[in-house]
């Protein structure tokens, strides 16, 4: 990460998504930056650190989203209006819908193109899958969805009994809470692994990390 610079954490939400698909990767994100300014930012001293990560929530409308389990969201922002994003995540969910949707599928394939990352959680794989995004690289999703994911898009070489698997510029974790340990990967790897224990510690999970997060 450059220093000064914040990165925007951009989460894709929808109808029907798994709440801890897109609130694990939000929590992960915004604990980082709160634990990197209570050491370093100096409320008030212009001259410090900027935080690490800004996250929000973009939605197709301005409009209520509907999460699993009829849980209500008021989304941050609009695809037609919204920040920059360095880093892109797609939860998944129910994800047959957004799959038909050829409006929302060329905005996924165009936003990831502009950012530096973009990360799926559980069956949000499918909608990387369906951007083209996945096409000839490992990648992984929930294991109750692996069989469909590989049948559905053969070009796709499918991972299964990993919690994330990261090809540089796109990442995809496995089912739910798979996203949590993929999003303090991605801290690690954005802000250093001494903020991403810091903050798996904060927020009292057992982080699986692998030895590529241990270099």
């Amino acid at each position: 990460m450059s220093e000064g610079r914040t990165l925007n954490i951009g989460i894709y939400v929808f109808d029907d998504m798994e709440v801890l698909d897109f609130a694990g990767p939000f929590e992960v994100f915004m604990t980082a930056s709160r634990l990197y300014m209570r050491a370093f930012g100096g409320e008030g001293d212009a001259s410090q650190a900027a935080p690490p990560f800004a996250v929000f929530t973009i939605a197709d409308t301005r409009r209520l989203i509907r999460a699993r389990g009829a849980l209500s969201l008021q989304p941050h922002f609009v695809i037609a209006n919204r920040p920059p994003i360095d880093v892109f995540i797609v939860p998944g969910g129910i994800v047959n819908a957004e799959m038909a949707r050829p409006e929302i599928i060329a905005w996924i394939a165009e936003t990831a193109r502009a950012a530096t990352v973009t990360a799926s959680v559980c069956t949000g794989a499918f909608l990387l899958a369906q951007a083209g995004l996945l096409r000839g690289k490992p990648a992984t999703t929930h294991w109750e969805d692996i069989p469909d994911l590989a049948a559905q898009f053969p070009n796709v070489d499918v991972k299964a009994g990993v919690r994330w698997v990261d090809t540089g510029d796109i990442v995809t974790g496995a089912g739910i809470s798979a996203g949590i340990d993929m999003s303090l990967h991605l801290v690690a790897r954005l802000a250093g692994e001494s903020l991403a224990v810091k903050t798996a510690r904060q927020m009292d999970f057992d982080w699986q990390r692998t030895e590529e997060d241990r270099k």
